[in-house]
C-alpha cells in the first residue's frame, strides 16, 4: 500500500517493467530520482536511506522518483551487476523526462546505487543539477572508468563503514575538483542512528546556491 502522497506506478525499461513510487513536489520541473543499493545484498527502494533521500528532496518541495532495479520487487529482468542497471537508471530519468516535464534532475544514489547514479550522470546529454552519492560502491562496480568526472558530485561518506572502504571513496574523489566530500565520524555503511545529520547535510547541498 502507498502513503498518502505516494503513487505506486510501472515504467518500462529495458527487461521490462519497473516497479516505482513517485511523489509530486510543489516546485514545477523539479525531480530527485534516487537509485537503491545492491540487491544481492537485500538492497530496495524502500532501503532506510533511500527513504531518508527521497524524504529530504520532497521536503524541498522537489518531486521524487524511488525504483526498483530489474529483478527487485515486482520489476522484471535478472540482476546485471550494475550494467543493466545504469539503463535502467536512464529509463526512469527519460520516462520522467517525457511525462513529468522534468526540466531539473536532482540523481541521488547509495552504495551500489550510488555507483548507478554516477553512471548514469555521465551518459546524461546534461548533467543533474545535483548529484548526491552516499557511501558509493567504487571498489566492486567499475568507478573508474566514469573519471574523470563530467560535473559537480556531493559524497557523504560515514568513517567506520564497513561495507564499502572510506580509504577508497576518498581516494576515488580526491582528484575529482568539483567533488564535495562529507565525513561522518563513527558511522557505518547504513547510517545507523545518523539519519538525521545524513538528511540536514543532503539539504544542505541541494539547496546551496553556490
Amino acid at each position: 500500500m502507498s502513503r498518502a502522497g505516494e503513487e505506486s506506478i510501472v515504467i518500462e525499461g529495458p527487461s521490462g517493467a519497473l516497479e516505482a513510487v513517485l511523489t509530486r513536489g510543489e516546485v514545477p520541473g523539479l525531480l530527485a530520482v534516487i537509485c537503491h543499493p545492491n540487491p544481492v545484498q537485500g538492497g530496495t527502494m524502500q532501503n532506510k536511506v533511500v527513504h531518508t533521500l527521497m524524504r529530504t528532496a520532497r521536503d524541498l518541495g522537489a518531486s521524487t522518483l524511488r525504483f526498483n532495479f530489474r529483478g527487485v520487487g515486482a520489476s522484471a529482468g535478472q540482476h546485471d551487476y550494475g550494467v543493466g542497471e545504469v539503463d535502467d537508471c536512464l529509463a526512469v530519468i527519460d520516462w520522467a523526462l517525457q511525462h513529468e516535464g522534468t526540466s531539473r534532475l536532482w540523481l541521488m544514489g547509495f552504495s551500489f546505487g550510488g555507483f548507478v547514479a554516477a553512471a548514469a550522470a555521465t551518459r546524461l546529454a546534461q548533467w543533474p543539477e545535483r548529484l548526491v552519492l552516499v557511501a558509493p560502491s567504487v571498489e566492486k562496480q567499475d568507478f573508474a572508468a566514469l573519471k574523470p568526472l563530467a560535473g559537480p558530485v556531493s559524497v557523504m561518506m560515514g568513517e567506520d563503514d564497513d561495507v564499502v572502504a572510506p580509504a577508497a571513496v576518498y581516494a576515488a574523489f580526491a582528484d575529482e575538483r568539483a567533488a564535495e566530500v562529507v565525513r561522518f565520524a563513527d558511522t557505518g555503511h547504513f547510517f545507523h542512528g545518523k539519519l538525521v545529520p545524513l538528511k540536514a547535510e543532503v539539504e544542505r547541498v541541494l539547496t546551496d546556491q553556490a
